[in-house]
């Protein structure tokens, strides 16, 4: 007896240690992931967590991947660098694709649409199309890619410019212009949060937005272009789109 416990001590811890091994190669390695939480609808803290469409988006492609993501907020300069120093998989924080952060990073499939939207009160029945903002009193940020493209495009409109969006937005709510012309993410928030405006359907400019890889991780990037796939044929991603910017049906 005094033999065959110690065996048999040793058999089972042997056991424990082959099934902790086991458990640990078969835990899915996170996707170290960074942002700037600090644009909503896109990224942003809420009580603590991060919440915005970039960060359910890259979760529900965490879950099609079985692999839980790790999130970082840094700064929006540090974003690519992030990515690629190594210290992050992935970034994703309304991150246009350029060619210039194309030659250091690689980029997914776009997976949204960014650019220039105009905004207008929900019962405006004279502005439906680009060509009705001809001559109208509209909102702008100072400084803004906005002001040059309505220079450009629409130079007959009659330019009211503020320093916040917030300003810009409530000119729209009390009628004091016809409306606002901003970043498309700005504006459907407002558009959700606050309501009574309505975004036109057709965007003055379209930029797109893409989710930035490490260079050396082919594998990833496929991985993630084949879970985008997925999630638009299963209908996850227009659930998404239609709960963050709820009026881009109208």
């Amino acid at each position: 007896m005094s033999i065959i416990r110690p065996v048999l001590a040793r058999l089972f811890v042997a056991g424990m240690l082959c099934l902790s091994a086991t458990s640990f190669t078969q835990a899915a390695e996170p996707i170290k992931a960074v942002t700037d939480a600090t644009f909503p609808p896109m990224e942003y803290m809420e009580n603590g967590k991060f919440a915005g469409f970039d960060i359910e988006l890259v979760e529900a492609i965490g879950k099609v991947l079985n692999r839980p993501i790790a999130w970082t907020n840094v700064d929006f300069k540090g974003l690519v660098p992030s990515v690629t120093a190594n210290r992050a998989d992935i970034a994703v924080s309304a991150i246009y694709i350029t060619p210039a952060r194309a030659e250091v990073v690689d980029f997914t499939h776009a997976y949204l649409s960014g650019g220039l939207v105009a905004m207008v009160k929900e019962d405006n029945t004279t502005i439906k199309t680009l060509d009705d903002l001809k001559g109208k009193k509209i909102s702008v940020q100072v400084g803004t890619k906005s002001v040059q493209w309505l220079h450009d495009n629409i130079p007959s409109a009659q330019l009211v410019e503020v320093e916040k969006n917030q300003q810009m937005f409530s000119l729209v709510d009390i009628g004091r212009v016809d409306a606002a012309v901003t970043g498309k993410p700005a504006a459907f928030q407002y558009a959700r949060t606050k309501g009574g405006v309505r975004i036109l359907a057709d965007q003055l400019t379209s930029e797109e937005y893409g989710i930035a890889v490490q260079k050396n991780q082919p594998k990833l990037m496929a991985e993630i272009n084949g879970a985008l796939d997925q999630l638009k044929a299963n209908g996850t991603y227009a659930a998404l789109v239609q709960k963050w910017f709820p009026t881009a049906a109208k």
